[in-house]
């Protein structure tokens, strides 16, 4: 598993469009607000050249891709952290997710009204994120008047908490996500078990009309400036484009895509914004009869990294035997790696890098 993501956004902005061309899913489109009430949830595989790569060479009975869940969660409306519309159901399910990818509508459709009177991202986009940090908020005074009590009765560390807890009370009033709170590292532990909405990383989708295409979007540049001030990145998507080149044979789309002149899909950027703003990376294993990729926090240790195939290969860890894909890929063999002296070991503490093809040895 990569990681897990929630689609985000007012009603009608085309969350659901998105959703299916990324999971090539089904799920229910309509033009009025709260289509989706359960969160819809979809697999994607994460597209890998290196691993097609691998793949070609090793030739392997199996090969696993390393594969995301995407949530469509539920349409938003002001009001949402005092219980308008789906209210706290919809807050519940972003609790559950690693980062969010909130969807901002960059078109005019007369049958797809926005919830906003004027088509503004930038308005759009403070609607839903007030709320996030409204509902932050009505957590974290909750959770002061709890360790009130606790305080009372002597406990210390409660006594640490409540201290965080009105600092990052104090940052959310003034408008701040808790992500952007600044607070001492060990301080961060208390916050870790209220799964606060704001404190995950996110990005925005600006969904766009293929009718756009080669045109300067006003209401994209909006989206970017306004990122831009917040420090997020911004992925364009044509949202109905991608789903319907996601029903044509892969040849098809190509040529179509072609002629449209776009030369990527806005699904990849999707994919490799999370792992960025995640700080993820990718490393490769045959074990057996199987290639695989397997998603990692950047900066893990091999001995770690091992836990991540099975238990028994972390506890009996020995030693890892590393190669980097740029140098495979340069001579397409281990033998030639091996000659050439490129073939590493490393102990338990070398940090696993991006691309990494790695050979555990382990005693049992």
């Amino acid at each position: 598993m990569g990681f897990r993501c929630g689609i985000i956004g007012l009603p009608n902005v085309g969350k659901t469009t998105v959703f299916n061309a990324l999971a090539n899913a089904s799920a229910d489109v309509a033009n009025y607000p709260f289509t989706t009430i359960e969160p819809n949830v979809g697999k994607v595989r994460v597209p890998d050249k290196r691993l097609e790569y691998l793949k070609k060479i090793f030739t392997p009975p199996k090969t696993t891709y390393t594969t995301l869940e995407f949530f469509d969660i539920a349409g938003l409306v002001k009001g949402a952290s005092k219980g308008e519309g789906l209210g706290n159901q919809f807050l519940g399910h972003i609790r559950d997710v690693d980062a969010i990818a909130h969807v901002v509508k960059c078109f005019k459709e007369p049958n797809a009204p926005s919830i906003s009177q004027d088509l503004s991202p930038g308005t759009d986009i403070e609607i839903v994120e007030t709320e996030l940090i409204l509902s932050d908020l009505s957590t974290v005074e909750k959770n002061i008047e709890k360790s009130k009590g606790k305080i009372l009765r002597g406990d210390k560390e409660t006594k640490e908490e409540y201290a965080v807890l009105l600092s990052v009370k104090e940052g959310l009033e003034k408008g701040f996500n808790v992500r952007d709170i600044e607070l001492l590292e060990d301080s961060k532990k208390h916050l870790e078990k209220l799964c606060f909405l704001t404190s995950k990383p996110s990005f925005y989708i600006a969904n766009l009309d293929d009718s756009d295409i080669g045109k300067d979007n006003i209401l994209l540049n909006k989206i970017k400036q306004y990122a831009q001030k917040r420090s997020k990145e911004v992925v364009e998507i044509y949202g109905k484009l991608e789903l319907e080149l996601g029903e044509l044979e892969s040849e098809e789309a190509m040529e179509y895509m072609s002629t449209l002149g776009i030369n990527h899909l806005g699904i990849d950027d999707i994919i490799k914004v999370g792992y960025r703003i995640l700080n993820l990376i990718t490393f490769y294993t045959t074990v057996g009869k199987e290639l695989r990729a397997w998603t990692l926090l950047e900066g893990t240790k091999a001995e770690k990294a091992a836990g991540k195939i099975h238990s028994d290969i972390e506890k009996g860890f020995v030693k890892a035997e590393v190669v980097s894909f740029d140098n495979f890929s340069m001579y397409g063999s281990m033998a030639h790696v091996k000659e050439r002296g490129l073939l590493r070991i490393e102990g338990r503490n070398y940090i696993i890098r991006d691309g990494d093809i790695v050979f555990f040895r382990f005693n049992v």
